[in-house]
């Protein structure tokens, strides 16, 4: 078989390391062809995009294993939860997969991280591969070893920390990627250039009509540059104890605004969008920025045709109280990050109330 020339990330971690293997045309498998011998491979995927590719991921993985197993979900962040995560599990047990087996996901952010958190319960933990379809899996879920399921209370509750021993990324599969889920991803694309890689917000700047136009080759240069800055954050810090928290910029307004609209409204790179906005907002009502960072941000979020406005009908006191359920709460306090420019954020613990509930006014 002949392989087109592949981008290669690594992740070098104290207990582990695994490569992250971008090709625009194929599932790279010849790549880890050692981890996927003898032994059994359940694929975990959707009704939408397991139509789409799982014949054709079936196909290449059958070169270099002849037991693989499929596992069909309903599709969407509805569906994220313990029902699913149970199913999988049951699944496993009936096929008999046991701590040498292997699971794969093979969709976008849910699947990954479904997929991932069945990965770390099964058995106290077995080997999982992510193989990433939407451009929001690609750049970010599908990287760092989060893995989880929603609560009715809040997005990703429940979950464990658990990496996989590889990942897999096939660009080609965003030519299927509705437009709609497209520019979600690109909400997790800008994060990283708002975050400290100004350089990067800059080429995303200057290559904006390109990446509209899903050009590929920008694509998988975009693509290998974002899972380049998250192996560079999870190899400081795995566990969230200290810088990787930067990856959640927006994500605590995101994950509130995800859970009251029932995760039936906005896809969560849209509500990342506006939760970033509303970052900025926050961060200028606490003299942290310089100017107006909220116009500013807009402007470059309206460049990527993303959302930059928390709705009126959204009640922002019931969106605060659901924030107080968040990760990264700390002591009772709110610890959010926040912005002093574009490409310069900071964590900031212990931020009152008043002030959360005024940025969130001010974004409607």
């Amino acid at each position: 078989m002949t392989i087109m020339t592949s981008k290669i990330v690594n992740i070098e971690l104290s207990h582990c390391s695994y490569d992250i293997v971008i090709n625009h045309s194929c599932f790279d498998f010849e790549r880890i062809q050692p981890l996927l011998i003898n032994k059994k491979i359940a694929v975990i995927s959707n009704e939408t995009v397991a139509p789409l590719y799982m014949e054709k991921l079936i196909a290449e993985l059958s070169q270099y294993n002849d037991s693989i197993y499929n596992f069909i979900l309903k599709d969407g962040e509805q569906y994220k939860n313990s029902k699913s995560w149970l199913e999988i599990l049951d699944f496993l047990a009936k096929n008999n997969f046991n701590r040498s087996d292997l699971l794969m996901s093979l969709g976008g952010g849910v699947i990954c991280d479904m997929t991932g958190f069945a990965a770390a319960s099964w058995m106290r933990g077995i080997d999982f591969i992510q193989v990433p379809t939407s451009l929001l899996a690609q750049v970010d879920a599908s990287v760092g070893g989060k893995t989880g399921i929603n609560h009715t209370k809040g997005k990703n509750l429940i979950g464990a920390f658990h990496q996989p021993i590889a990942v897999i990324i096939n660009t080609s599969t965003l030519n299927t990627l509705p437009t709609r889920e497209f520019r979600s991803g690109l909400g997790e694309t800008i994060k990283y250039g708002l975050i400290n890689q100004i350089e990067f917000k800059d080429w995303l700047e200057k290559n904006a009509k390109k990446i509209l136009n899903q050009d590929l080759s920008t694509l998988t240069r975009l693509i290998a540059k974002c899972c380049q800055f998250k192996a560079d954050i999870v190899q400081k810090d795995e566990k969230e104890s200290g810088i990787r928290a930067l990856l959640n910029l927006g994500h605590t307004f995101a994950h509130a605004i995800e859970t009251i609209t029932n995760y039936k409204r906005y896809t969560h790179g849209e509500a990342v969008a506006i939760g970033m906005v509303i970052a900025a907002e926050l961060s200028d009502i606490l003299e942290l920025s310089k100017g107006s960072l909220k116009k500013e941000l807009q402007k470059h979020l309206h460049d990527f045709q993303l959302l930059t406005k928390l709705p009126k009908d959204i009640n922002a006191p019931q969106l605060l109280k659901l924030m107080r359920l968040d990760k990264k709460v700390v002591n009772g306090k709110h610890r959010l990050i926040l912005m002093k420019s574009l490409g310069d954020a900071l964590i900031q613990t212990g931020v009152c109330e008043e002030n959360i509930l005024q940025a969130l006014l001010n974004c409607q």
